[in-house]
């Protein structure tokens, strides 16, 4: 059995794939305790990338975060876990995730520590980015002051 820590993947490789959302403001969050740190104990909302290498990812998901936090009203923090690679630190967050299969990629919003929107791969692979952004971007509108 794989430890979840070990990466995958080559960090080298995956490095562009996490600087495509940190460059843009993202947090990531390498550790189960920087999770709980933000997800546990903030109160603000939170937006979750669950980012990973595959080509949904790198075609639909970040391309689709990145626009969708261009919006005037988006949350006030902006992270992202990488699957495969920071196994543990994806794991804790998925804890979150009530009621939903860990996927990736996987795009969330909590506030409270409380899952309020949820896209699931499903929801992502095979459609524009535009598309996915305008589903965040009404999120935001319902659930960011």
């Amino acid at each position: 059995m794989r430890n979840l820590n070990t990466p995958m993947y080559d960090p080298r490789l995956v490095q562009p794939m996490r600087e495509e959302l940190t460059r843009i403001g993202f947090e990531e969050l390498r550790t189960p305790q920087e999770v709980d740190a933000v997800l546990g104990a903030t109160t603000s909302t939170v937006l979750v990338v669950v980012n990973s290498v595959c080509g949904c990812a790198a075609r639909n998901a970040r391309p689709a975060a990145a626009l969708a936090v261009q919006h005037p009203r988006r949350p006030q923090r902006l992270t992202t876990v990488f699957a495969g690679q920071d196994g543990d630190a994806t794991g804790r967050a998925r804890g979150y995730f009530e009621g939903y299969p860990p996927s990736s990629p996987q795009i969330a919003l909590l506030k409270d520590g409380k899952l309020l929107f949820m896209l699931e791969r499903r929801q992502i692979e095979g459609r524009e980015a535009t598309d996915i952004a305008a589903d965040l971007v009404a999120a935001f509108d319902r659930y960011c002051v």
